[in-house]
């Protein structure tokens, strides 16, 4: 199953690429951050943001309390770790 998950923010690593580092659950892999940053949210504005994540892109920002029922829902499903362990597996882990 492909989920977007919750990750949050850490540092820009790239503006010109729109790239950036998230912490998943305590996994930093770095995503790129284009489709959440506009003239309203620009890129600097990004760090401490909470997104949902999916294949190394930042699909959409949502506020700490959604991304916190969001990962305890998929911790209960047992997604989580699962999604996490394919993220280390796969060497996208920074």
């Amino acid at each position: 199953m492909c989920l977007g998950i919750p990750a949050q923010i850490m540092a820009i690593t790239d503006a010109e690429r729109c790239m950036a580092k998230v912490n998943v659950g305590g996994v930093l892999r770095e995503v790129n951050i284009a489709c959440i940053v506009d003239e309203e949210h620009p890129i600097e504005q990004c760090v401490g943001d909470w997104t949902l994540v999916h294949v190394g892109f930042a699909l959409s920002r949502i506020d700490e309390d959604e991304a916190q029922r969001t990962l305890e829902l998929l911790a209960e499903l047992g997604e989580l770790q699962q999604e996490l362990d394919a993220m280390e597996r796969s060497g996208a882990a920074a």
